[in-house]
């Protein structure tokens, strides 16, 4: 990689759930030169994920050095100190210093950030909440998680964990989450707990879903939200009922959210959001409806999809540069 004296490299990681990304710009680019993904495989852990990362760095560095680091990492983060407080997903990632153990071997500053955090931060940097000071970003996939800006800077609350909108109750009486509260709007709107929806009414019905069946035979346990998704743009109307009953229940935590913080805006990005014109009509007009009348707000697609975690941890390592 050719060395230049006018602007400083930056390094930019995506720890996933599956799968990992890193890339590099020049501080203050808008566009980076190189970028490499990896899937982890199957029984992955902590020591996996870092020994792809770091094959991921030295393919892209060729021996060059960053001047900073910007990490976003799937599960719980300390903002503060770099540590990860564990993985919901990739078991062994408890309590591990990721920013002391990448600023060690890499010789530079390094920030670490929950991915919902950082993909808010690449939107409102990078994305479609350029030029609004106050927004919140939503994903809407495996789980339901968010991140906020306010005042044009993350805001993650006294412990971290601000954003946790897949855990706001939207239907007291509602299914239970697996994080043992009913009703949660995760349980409802995300990807794989609107499959087992669509798959145990098919179980209890079997002449239901047939739209669905098109896709997976008789192959019950192949159904997937996506497929949930594909079947209800084509018609299934037992896919449109539980979309549609995913798309109620986001613009239920979404008016709410409303109300509580009052942003410009809301940004929608992950999986879910793919599922057409129906399901953005229901989180619209639901979400204007639980929302007072005075509290203005937009809801708008997320615009880098699955890079936006990795445009934030860009816009971390730009803050570093800034603040060095």
């Amino acid at each position: 990689m050719p060395e230049s004296n006018v602007l400083p490299l930056l390094l930019a990681l995506d720890f996933g759930g599956t799968k990992h990304a890193a890339a590099v710009l020049r501080a203050g680019e808008k566009q980076w030169f190189a970028h490499r993904r990896a899937f982890s495989p199957p029984n992955a852990n902590a020591t996996t994920d870092l020994e792809i990362m770091r094959s991921l760095i030295h393919d892209l560095l060729q021996g060059s050095q960053p001047a900073a680091i910007g990490v976003s990492f799937g599960g719980p983060v300390d903002a503060s100190t770099g540590n990860v407080r564990l993985s919901h997903h990739v078991p062994g990632w408890e309590n591990i210093p990721l920013a002391s153990l990448l600023s060690k071997e890499f010789g530079v500053a390094v920030s670490v950030d929950n991915d919902a955090n950082v993909a808010a931060l690449g939107e409102h940097r990078f994305g479609a909440g350029q030029g609004c000071d106050s927004l919140m970003y939503i994903t809407v996939s495996t789980g339901v998680g968010g991140g906020w800006i306010l005042d044009g800077r993350p805001w993650r609350g006294a412990d971290g964990m601000a954003g946790e909108i897949g855990h706001t109750v939207v239907h007291p009486k509602g299914p239970l989450c697996l994080c043992g509260k009913q009703g949660c709007l995760e349980r409802l709107a995300s990807g794989p707990y609107m499959a087992q929806q669509v798959r145990e009414t098919m179980q209890r019905f079997p002449s239901r879903g047939q739209g669905v069946r098109h896709f997976v035979g008789d192959d019950l346990e192949a159904i997937t939200g996506e497929i949930v998704s594909r079947a209800a743009t084509q018609g299934d109307e037992l896919a449109r009922e539980v979309l549609e009953t995913a798309g109620w229940a986001l613009g239920v935590g979404i008016g709410n959210a409303a109300n509580l913080m009052n942003p410009q805006q809301f940004v929608l990005g992950g999986g879910v959001t793919k599922a057409g014109v129906n399901f953005w009509e229901v989180v619209r007009r639901v979400a204007r409806e639980t929302a007072l009348p005075e509290v203005n707000f937009e809801i708008v697609p997320a615009a880098l999809g699955d890079e936006a975690p990795l445009w934030g941890a860009v816009a971390l390592a730009n803050d570093l540069m800034s603040f060095s």
